[in-house]
């Protein structure tokens, strides 16, 4: 359904009302505020409506097909993992890339061999390939969550935070590569990009997998010279508008190039981007503060609740409620025992460990996008989008929960909202101290 953009305006500010008080809310019984984000969509969203008898599930509004909706939503995600590149501290990474990879097979791997054998429990083994995919849906992770969460916490920049944070990008890279092999076994005609297509119009999953690849060649090297480029702009226009803007820019077309060029998930490219401008100490820190008030204004609390708007109860049956109880609970530990235990034996104590796997067992838009492209390749029946949606709902919600307890006791919080009064200096952030604006507090 075609909405007005009038109307959209107030769509809107239902959303970001009904998501704000519910963060408040959830911060006053101690819990993230990203939760009340997702639980508020799901409130004014059409999986709680559409049930009331003589309601409709447009009685608010129609939000499904809500493309303007999307987009905002798509911006969102985008920014929050801008902000995290360039919250990434690449020295600690450096320290961490062999344990974040190996943290990110063992996410990958040990759910694709749990999710196959849900697969044929329930399904049978006349499609061997469906089976697989149920355990592809399972290997992807999303990260959104998990950053808010632990940049809540304050936790983002450390050791357990940078280890999550680099094994869920790899874990997506995996993932998005595992998905390209069992579309292409499949025969089904894939989302590619155009660029792809047009190299591999076979659909060969060796040169598909090249070529996701040759995105973080070309990504590296022409971050090399944005870095000079960054670099030479805070020399002579410190702390400008313009190095925001210009980072924006760099963020929006490494996205875009990431999705509609090499076939790798936008999220993926703005991270990369924010890692490349991290470079620049000075700089990023600036341009963290500028974009994060805009992200979250407005653009975070819409992605967040866009979750769980999306959530939709409809087509339930028994055999398809037992599957989603074995799926979702083989998804969750599957992230647990993979991830955990793979950082348990690289070292970690058995506290950390499980904040690892527990860091890792989010799910949303990734989970989201792989479900939908395995239901058009003909992978798995329409029917079963209930047990994906299922898990993006239970994980998100269960994710910040046990982070929050798991790191309850920790140091003293380094970070996170709290309520600072509003003043004109303060809304331009302390570009000597970095400290953070009080516009985004609550």
């Amino acid at each position: 359904m075609e909405i007005e953009p009038i109307d959209f305006l107030f769509q809107l500010a239902v959303i970001l009302f009904s998501a704000k008080m519910l963060g408040i809310l959830m911060r006053r019984i101690g819990l993230p505020q990203v939760l009340g984000f997702i639980l508020a969509g799901l409130l004014i969203g059409p999986a709680i409506w559409g049930m009331i008898p003589g309601v409709g599930e447009d009685w608010i509004f129609p939000l499904r097909e809500n493309d303007m909706l999307g987009a905002f939503a798509e911006v969102g995600v985008i920014f929050v993992m801008f902000t995290a590149g360039l919250e990434t501290d690449l020295k600690e990474m450096r320290r961490t890339g062999l344990v974040s990879f190996l943290v990110a097979l063992g996410g990958v791997l040990l759910p694709l061999a749990a999710g196959f054998g849900v697969g044929v429990a329930f399904l049978g083994t006349d499609n061997l390939l469906s089976c697989l995919f149920v355990g592809v849906i399972m290997t992807a992770t999303s990260v959104g969550i998990t950053v808010e969460t632990l940049r809540e916490l304050g936790k983002l920049k450390g050791k357990v935070g940078t280890i999550i944070l680099s094994a869920a990008i790899i874990d997506d890279v995996l993932g998005l590569i595992v998905l390209t092999v069992a579309l292409s076994l499949n025969s089904a005609p894939s989302d590619v990009s155009g660029v792809l297509a047009l190299i591999n119009p076979a659909g060969s999953p060796v040169i598909s997998i090249a070529w996701m690849f040759a995105f973080f060649v070309v990504a590296i090297g022409c971050g090399i010279l944005i870095i000079k480029l960054f670099k030479r702009l805070e020399r002579k226009h410190p702390h400008t508008r313009r190095i925001p803007i210009l980072s924006l820019v760099v963020c929006l077309l490494y996205a875009f190039v990431a999705e509609r060029v090499f076939g790798v998930a936008e999220i993926t490219g703005a991270y990369i981007a924010g890692v490349i401008l991290s470079v620049n100490h000075a700089s990023a820190e600036y341009v963290d503060r500028r974009v994060t008030i805009n992200s979250y204004m407005i653009f975070a609390p819409i992605f967040f609740a866009n979750i769980g708007i999306k959530i939709d109860f409809s087509g339930l049956s028994l055999h398809v409620l037992w599957f989603t109880l074995a799926f979702v609970a083989t998804a969750i530990a599957g992230k647990i025992i993979g991830c955990g235990g793979v950082a348990k034996c690289c070292g970690f104590s058995w506290k950390d460990s499980v904040k690892i796997g527990v860091g890792m067992i989010a799910r949303g838009e990734v989970a989201l996008i792989v479900m939908e492209k395995g239901i058009a390749g003909g992978l798995l029946g329409p029917e079963y989008r209930v047990i994906v949606v299922m898990l993006v709902l239970i994980s998100s919600v269960l994710a910040p929960v046990l982070l929050k307890m798991l790191f309850k006791h920790d140091d003293p919080l380094t970070g996170g909202w709290k309520e600072v009064p509003f003043t004109p200096s303060a809304a331009q952030g302390d570009t000597k101290t970095g400290a953070p604006d009080a516009a985004l507090t609550e």
